[in-house]
């Protein structure tokens, strides 16, 4: 999140009279995040969260906003989008797409402990089971077609070490991409982002997570690796923590069983999601947008998740 278009009391007050959310009391911007434009939005009946889609347009958005009431009507843990008084949840604002959907109570943890691993690898296998039956389709559109066209933008930048890791693992993934082992691997719609800062919980208790702004239908498994690679690692060194992959793999295996293809693709699925948020860091990191709140992430963090994926042994789904 963050706010690259600016959005005032005055324009929300009378926009935000279609929906039955009551009147505007405050809106303050949201500085996390590095995609939309994010409010914090209160009103009298409660408190909401304003989002201004800054690359979707309104032909994209339906797969996510029905995506996440899809879930919800489903009992997963998701903001639910709110409808306007003619049905619709995206809406014009400022010149951009538009939406309106439930706060979710809580805070994020960042510091998770086993047992937030436990609570959002069950959630998650629970989102994948509820998601089999939505009837939209979309690619995940920072898979691999994105790193292929990303990575020759960022080479330049990089120094030879750097970018012969880049080029060498990009060539890996690849051949895994056109294996066999990967086609066999179950898939539907992934939140594809679920980092600690897009979960809240309530002390131990999970309350929801959100931002599906990433989403996309791919395979389940680099969703459960995006998932591992930043609530079960140690921030400083990229090095895993056996303990909290193990209580989130073992909760979610024990909603939705791993499959044989899934265990032999383990280790090169952990690559695979490492190698994502890698290029796509590299990529804001050296190709900036303006925005009037945002801090682009330090891209040598993944480097260090990839490399660490690389030397490493991983331990098995079961």
């Amino acid at each position: 999140m963050a706010v690259f278009t600016p959005v005032s009391l005055a324009d929300v007050t009378p926009w935000a009279e279609q929906f039955p959310i009551g009147h505007v009391k405050s809106l303050e911007g949201i500085a996390s995040g590095i995609e939309n434009s994010n409010f914090f939005l209160t009103t009298d009946r409660g408190e909401f969260v304003l989002t201004l889609f800054e690359k979707l347009s309104f032909e994209q958005l339906p797969f996510y906003l029905n995506l996440m009431r899809h879930l919800a009507e489903r009992d997963v843990l998701v903001p639910a989008p709110i409808a306007n008084h003619q049905g619709e949840i995206i809406n014009s604002l400022n010149g951009k797409p538009a939406s309106v959907v439930t706060r979710l109570k809580g805070s994020w943890q960042p510091s998770p402990q086993a047992v937030h691993c436990r609570a959002l690898g069950s959630m998650l296998a629970r989102m994948h089971l509820a998601a089999q039956d939505y009837a939209l389709y979309q690619p995940n559109l920072r898979g691999l077609a994105w790193w292929r066209e990303t990575t020759p933008l960022v080479l330049p930048h990089l120094n030879e070490d750097t970018g012969h890791l880049l080029k060498a693992e990009m060539h890996f993934q690849e051949a895994f991409a056109a294996s066999d082992i990967y086609h066999a691997l179950p898939s539907g719609p992934v939140h594809a982002d679920l980092f600690r800062n897009n979960v809240m919980f309530d002390g131990e208790q999970l309350t929801g997570f959100f931002d599906f702004y990433f989403a996309g239908c791919d395979t389940w498994l680099f969703d459960v690796a995006v998932t591992v690679n930043d609530w079960c690692i140690d921030l400083e060194t990229g090095a895993s923590d056996p303990l909290r992959v193990r209580a989130m793999i073992d909760a979610y295996h024990a909603v939705r069983p791993f499959t044989a293809a899934e265990k032999q693709a383990w280790p090169a699925m952990l690559r695979a999601a490492a190698l994502r948020f890698w290029i796509s860091r590299l990529y804001d990191f050296y190709l900036p947008r303006e925005a009037e709140m945002l801090t682009p992430h330090d891209p040598t963090h993944f480097e260090r998740i990839l490399r660490h994926r690389i030397d490493t042994a991983v331990e098995g789904l079961a």
